[in-house]
């Protein structure tokens, strides 16, 4: 959603290097968050060559430390921007391919929005799309989806991860959920993703307050949906199910309100199944006021299951909050917890 800074390291996370390891979830979540970085660079990179004749190369740092090759850019049609980029493994030892996590042989990363003359009317216009749950519409997201099911056809679905950071992390959670529903589990980060919802988490300071108005807010939504029929327990096909088997990792900050509703998201799923309103919340979970309104809309920011990450190192800013810097930062402190939906 927000602008990345304009200004970062190129040397990217050195202080993972050489001893790199791949069963080590922080050094994985930093090589996401790095080839993400790759993606804003190569953007910004195309920027500069546009205007001087000789271009700039701030990119390639960010991937080839890591070893890994940029196989292709994944192109806008409407402003003819890099959005995003398809990264490949150099070479890795068999043994890799033998152990548990192996690492992935290609990485689809996607940016975020970047407010320059270049790039915001399209950046902006998907954020509006993001709002009104009309992201899947967008020429940005097929191009995304058409990459990434070549690459699993390809590779197979084990062998590929997902990673994005705010807008991109939108698009990587619906490329995601495509992909889920079809039996396709792909290793997915997800930094700062945009929780499209009134921030209560942020509104809200009061405890008591706040879980009361969440409380009022599940059993409104899962009275409106039995009484319109939206949800039937014998549907041949639960997909909301058939997506609860696929764990994105999702990295958010407190301080940050486009991304911090997850957290109360989560934790009050938990509250409600220890007050004994568990049943309720299992159907009130799957919607939005919006897609209640009207069938033909899916909330995409809903997920039923997910890695959490919360970084509970105090922010400067905002712009630090939403930052993707933070994600490889070895000073920060994070919680992590699995949320898993229960079907029963």
């Amino acid at each position: 959603m927000a602008s990345q800074p304009e200004i970062f390291d190129v040397s990217g996370p050195l202080h993972l290097l050489p001893s790199f390891d791949w069963r080590n979830t922080f050094h994985r979540r930093s090589l996401a968050a790095s080839l993400v970085q790759g993606v804003y660079s190569l953007e910004r990179d195309r920027q500069r060559a546009s205007i001087n004749e000789e271009p700039d190369t701030h990119a390639s740092p960010w991937w080839e430390q890591f070893q890994f090759q940029l196989n292709h850019v994944l192109v806008d049609e409407g402003d003819l921007s890099y959005f995003g980029a398809i990264f490949e493994l150099k070479y890795a030892h068999p043994y890799f391919y033998q152990s548990s996590p192996c690492p992935p042989r290609y990485v689809i990363a996607f940016r975020g929005t970047m407010i320059t003359n270049f790039t915001r009317f399209e950046d902006m216009k998907l954020n509006l799309k993001c709002v009104f749950d009309k992201l899947e519409e967008s020429a940005r997201f097929r191009v995304a989806f058409e990459a990434v099911w070549n690459m699993v056809a390809v590779a197979g679905h084990a062998n590929v991860w997902l990673a994005g950071h705010s807008l991109g992390a939108s698009i990587a959670m619906l490329v995601g959920r495509n992909m889920a529903k079809s039996r396709f589990r792909l290793e997915t980060y997800l930094f700062n993703p945009p929780f499209i919802s009134v921030p209560i988490e942020k509104m809200i300071k009061y405890e008591p307050l706040k879980h009361g108005v969440r409380i009022v807010g599940s059993l409104m939504t899962a009275g409106i949906a039995t009484v319109t029929n939206s949800y039937r327990e014998d549907s041949e096909e639960d997909l909301f199910i058939v997506l609860s088997e696929w764990a994105p990792y999702v990295f958010v900050n407190p301080s940050d309100p486009i991304c911090s509703e997850y957290i109360g998201y989560f934790e009050h799923r938990e509250k409600m199944e220890e007050i004994g309103y568990g049943k309720i919340e299992r159907i009130s979970t799957r919607y939005s006021f919006g897609s209640l309104v009207r069938r033909d809309l899916e909330p995409l920011h809903i997920v039923p299951t997910a890695y959490m990450t919360v970084n509970v190192s105090p922010s400067e800013d905002f712009r630090q909050a939403h930052g993707i810097v933070q994600w490889w930062q070895p000073h920060f402190q994070w919680q992590s917890k699995l949320y898993k939906f229960k079907t029963l």
